[in-house]
């Protein structure tokens, strides 16, 4: 069995059977079916850990905002707030969702984009720090509410991600306020009564290199140099955004953590000094890389086909399931639960249950030989997964499990076919 296939402490080939953490993936499979995902919380607890404290070694006002949108799970907030995580929310509802885990509105940055009036309305009654993405938002904010603490979101013109539906900055991208912009919004707002500022940049998604985030911090610090210039405005912090990447494919290398801390933090600093920026608070946004391996899928294999030109294992989960390799033609390993000490033999396509030729979870790919019945983990599944899962094809979704040191608790039950209906009604015409 390549060592590579199981690539952190968590996973476990216990005479051929996975365990994940102390628990078997078989007894686990049986217990709540398939699919199903597993979440690993000291997984999750040992990267975030690594991360705040590669941050701490170079500085000492460091603020880790977890994205909320990888993973929203209520177990899963709530295990970051128990950190002492800050937290990076998308829309009101994970706004909703990170208050319910207990976090306070205080620790929580709303960075949302084309915002409704009353998706404000609800962001000034629960007191968030709102990053605002352009100035129609902006305006239509100070009608309604003079914050004390505002943020903006710039467009640095450089932009960074695995794939382009990733790439969160340039000039396609439709985040953030241009530099030619940025110096007036900051007048209005200091204008209206605003005391109080952070900036924010997001250039993109699962990079696995310094360098893009060295070149848009260098122009982020710029362009706070120059609002500092022209408005005497302090900042309280600095948000350099997320993006930090985790490898999927065997080939990939893990981002140098203390490489990334020590870069970025020097350039930070020296800039800082240099342009008189004062002591802001260093702040980064990971989500994916605080979730995803950190997380597995399991699905049961229920046919095996075999045609002149392909094999097909088909499975329980698709892109309703796991959209990431429809949508984004993603890697994600897979190793056979039940298998682990049979050799890889044979190669097949990965098919999920959908009505969609798209719905392949992997291509090509070296397996031992499979039955039906077998189980397949599907690694580096807890980032973006059940996030982004559906009802597609009338699918119930599936349960979600939590797993530490041998324990399991149930943290999602699995959909019903009730839920399928659940708030529809039939036109009172056609009744």
């Amino acid at each position: 069995m390549p060592k590579a296939i199981l690539p952190h402490g968590f996973l476990e080939n216990r005479g051929g059977y996975l365990y994940i953490d102390g628990v078997s993936a078989i007894e686990i499979a049986e217990k709540f079916d398939t699919p199903l995902y597993i979440l690993i919380e000291r997984r999750i607890r040992e990267n975030f850990r690594r991360l705040k404290s590669a941050l701490l070694k170079h500085y000492n006002k460091v603020r880790v905002y977890y994205s909320a949108k990888a993973n929203t799970s209520l177990t899963v907030l709530k295990i970051l707030e128990d950190e002492e995580a800050y937290l990076d929310a998308v829309s009101p509802g994970e706004v909703f969702l990170a208050l319910k885990a207990g976090f306070q509105p205080d620790r929580i940055l709303f960075t949302g984009t084309s915002v409704r009036d009353d998706e404000l309305e609800f962001l000034i009654k629960h007191g968030v720090t709102i990053n605002i993405d352009s100035l129609s938002q902006l305006r239509r904010l100070l009608k309604m509410h003079v914050p004390e603490i505002l943020s903006f979101r710039v467009n640095p013109e450089i932009g960074a991600g695995h794939h382009e539906h990733v790439i969160t900055a340039g000039r396609n991208s439709k985040f953030g306020i241009w530099e030619k912009d940025i110096v007036d919004v900051y007048r209005i707002a200091l204008e209206a009564g605003v005391k109080r500022f952070g900036i924010h940049m997001h250039i993109g998604s699962g990079i696995l290199s310094v360098e893009p985030f060295l070149l848009a911090a260098e122009k982020l610090l710029q362009i706070a140099h120059q609002i500092r210039k022209e408005l005497n405005i302090t900042f309280e912090f600095m948000d350099f955004g997320g993006g930090l990447g985790v490898p999927y494919r065997p080939d990939e290398k893990p981002i140098d953590l203390e490489d990334f801390a020590s870069r970025m933090l020097s350039l930070f600093k020296s800039r800082a000094e240099e342009y008189g920026l004062g002591g802001p608070f260093f702040c980064v946004e990971p989500g994916r890389f605080i979730v995803c391996d950190a997380g597995i899928l399991l699905t049961r294999v229920n046919t095996v086909k075999i045609t002149p030109y392909k094999k097909f294992i088909g499975v329980d989960a698709g892109f309703n399931t796991l959209i990431r390799p429809a949508m984004y033609g993603s890697y994600h390993p897979i190793i056979v639960a039940n298998k682990l000490n049979e050799p890889e033999s044979e190669m097949y396509d990965v098919a999920g249950p959908l009505c969609e030729s798209g719905d392949l979870l992997a291509r090509d790919r070296l397996l031992p030989e499979i039955q039906e019945g077998d189980l397949l983990a599907i690694l580096n599944a807890g980032a973006y997964g059940f996030s982004m899962s559906s009802q597609y094809n009338s699918r119930p979704r599936c349960a979600e499990v939590l797993v530490k040191d041998g324990k399991y608790s149930l943290i999602r039950e699995r959909e019903t076919l009730d839920d399928l209906i659940r708030g529809q009604r039939i036109a009172d015409w056609l009744q």
